[in-house]
């Protein structure tokens, strides 16, 4: 087997790239059709988590938007249509005034409370538990090698310019 030309990726590192595009592909699918039953997406359930983490249930969109790697723009499409379905609400920022803040909702925090055990067993089926615990170990140590690369360039986990 020869080595690939300068830049490109050798066989096994080809392998293993595509195999975790696949991977993310298949397991987002997967999280998502246990997530459908209760008519959140990954996305929404992911903010239903980060508001109901913080201090009142409430944070500034920027800080959100940062913390999902979401951009500012695709963060308030999302946020707006959570805001029609009663889940969020949005507000002037009570430190400051200026900002604006994403504050989850009683009945987004009962969503919640409602969807999460069915997400957990879904994450635990097809990530979790399928992982052999020193591979687990491995791949966290994996993900933050390449979240520092992503952060250090200003990405913040997000593709783009």
């Amino acid at each position: 087997m020869s080595e690939p030309a300068a830049g490109w990726l050798t066989e096994d590192q080809q392998r293993v790239w595509r195999n975790y595009l696949l991977a993310q592909t298949h397991i987002a699918e997967y999280l998502e059709d246990a997530l459908d039953t209760f008519g959140l997406s990954l996305a929404e359930y992911e903010l239903l988590v980060r508001l109901s983490e913080s201090p009142n249930h409430t944070v500034r969109m920027g800080e959100l938007a940062a913390s999902v790697g979401h951009s500012r723009s695709r963060l308030t499409h999302t946020v707006k249509r959570m805001e029609q379905a009663g889940w969020i609400a949005r507000t002037t920022c009570e430190v400051d005034g200026r900002g604006v803040q994403a504050h989850l909702t009683d009945e987004g925090f009962a969503l919640l409370k409602r969807a999460a055990p069915a997400h957990v067993d879904s994450v635990r089926r097809v990530f979790v538990d399928a992982i052999d615990p020193d591979d687990y170990a491995a791949l966290g140590r994996a993900v933050q090698a390449t979240l520092a690369v992503t952060d250090q360039q200003g990405h913040g986990g997000r593709l783009g310019p």
